[in-house]
């Protein structure tokens, strides 16, 4: 009798039969408040009618048209409509399957187009699970341990997670982009670089914002040495901050996005976006895959940026996320045990320390599974895996969010004795 590999660890007990909006339903009928959205995918919530019915109605015309054979109109209607929604002057598009093949196709693209060898990533990023993009990934030791060694070139540079510096943001950010210069400096010269890959909040590595001096100054710095900034938007799209773009909350324009997770809904798509001129410089033959742009993933994705668009989304995850990152922190100040609340639009972590300021991952991980016993499905998060993060759906409602806060309430007082 075959199984599951064992490794596959589950975060939490749910087997699902079935899921609506917000709500995912067990074999045994119990209602869960999904504040997990299968890692930020299911952004239009489960099973939305419109997105159900777009990719109903494509599997009874075309399931797969391998779009290096043959083109479909899925995939042209597609790249028309991300054409309205993509930062200016990002005009050419190629789809994957994974956030980790996006990765590895902005890789080869920055290399190839540059003919510089290096790249440089932040602190706490998180890539992927593919050899290049696990040599990226500086999340956790968890995805890149055993597989070495690992892809050269990649070289790290702080990013201003504040809180575990213990610094003011303002100090955090000085000491990143002083330690940048002086990456450029010492590791890996400016003419050797060919991009930088930055998350405008770090997912895997525990929902930490950046901020506008720091993507700045990556931006100048990117213009100065003719280094392409490329921003991973993978988790933070499609509205998932309060904004379309998680970069657009520090005004600053990239050369290559990277596209994920919320575009269909649960649908397998990614791809990355840059200009005609800078996609040009890439290899011919080096972009391709049997399954890119499939054409149910493609419908999927035109019926999501609909329902983005006509129910006011991006407005409501801003609204909504407000809501959640007030009431959480509301919660941490009644407890030491959470050390810091943050996040941006429908990501909100909050940090779990000791009483001297330590990691605390053991009464994370306690709190995230007595939320997923009474009914709310978390996350956990962070390199030491002691942030519980929430992530729900873009079609959260306000009384969902209060719901979700007050059995999140009990649970931490339940945990902490607070």
């Amino acid at each position: 009798m075959a199984q599951l590999s064992p490794l596959l660890k589950q975060a939490t007990p749910v087997v699902v039969d079935h899921g609506e909006g917000v709500y995912l339903y067990d074999v045994d009928g119990k209602r869960h408040l999904d504040f997990t959205a299968g890692i930020g995918v299911t952004s239009t919530g489960h099973c939305h009618p419109h997105v159900v019915r777009a990719a109903q109605e494509q599997i009874g015309k075309l399931v797969h048209g391998q779009y290096t054979t043959v083109m479909h109109q899925p995939l042209l209607e597609l790249t028309k409509r991300l054409g309205d929604v993509l930062p200016s002057g990002l005009d050419s598009l190629f789809f994957a399957n994974s956030g980790s093949e996006a990765v590895e196709a902005a890789l080869r693209l920055a290399r190839q187009a540059t003919k510089r060898p290096n790249v440089v990533v932040f602190q706490g990023g998180f890539h992927g699970r593919t050899v290049a993009a696990a040599s990226m990934t500086t999340s956790g030791t968890r995805f890149s341990a055993g597989i070495g060694p690992l892809m050269s070139g990649v070289h790290v540079a702080p990013f201003p997670y504040a809180y575990h510096y213990g610094w003011d943001e303002q100090t955090a950010t000085k000491f990143a982009l002083r330690e940048l210069d002086y990456l450029f400096q010492t590791v890996s010269a400016p003419n050797e670089t060919a991009a930088m890959f930055v998350e405008p909040v770090l997912g895997e590595g525990g929902y930490v914002p950046a901020n506008t001096e720091f993507m700045a100054g990556l931006r100048e710095r990117a213009d100065r040495h003719g280094i392409l900034l490329v921003v991973d938007e993978i988790q933070t799209g499609f509205g998932r901050t309060g904004k379309f773009w998680g970069h657009d909350h520090f005004d600053v324009s990239p050369d290559i996005v990277l596209i994920a997770k919320g575009l269909a809904s649960g649908f397998p798509l990614s791809g990355i976006a840059a200009s005609q001129e800078l996609m040009a410089k890439a290899f011919p033959g080096s972009q391709g895959g049997t399954y890119g742009g499939n054409a149910v993933s493609c419908a999927a994705a035109i019926a999501t940026l609909e329902v983005i668009q006509q129910e006011n989304l991006v407005e409501n995850a801003a609204e909504r996320g407000q809501q959640l990152l007030d009431g959480a922190r509301l919660i941490a100040d009644k407890t030491p045990a959470i050390g810091e609340v943050r996040g941006l639009g429908l990501l909100v972590g909050s940090e779990f320390t000791t009483a001297d300021g330590e990691p605390d991952p053991a009464t994370a991980a306690a709190a995230q599974q007595t939320a997923a016993k009474n009914g709310l499905l978390l996350l956990t998060c962070g390199p030491y895996m002691n942030v519980v993060r929430m992530v729900p759906p873009l079609v959260v409602t306000a009384e969902q969010v209060d719901d979700a806060l007050r059995i999140w309430g009990e649970v931490v007082a339940a945990v902490t004795g607070s």
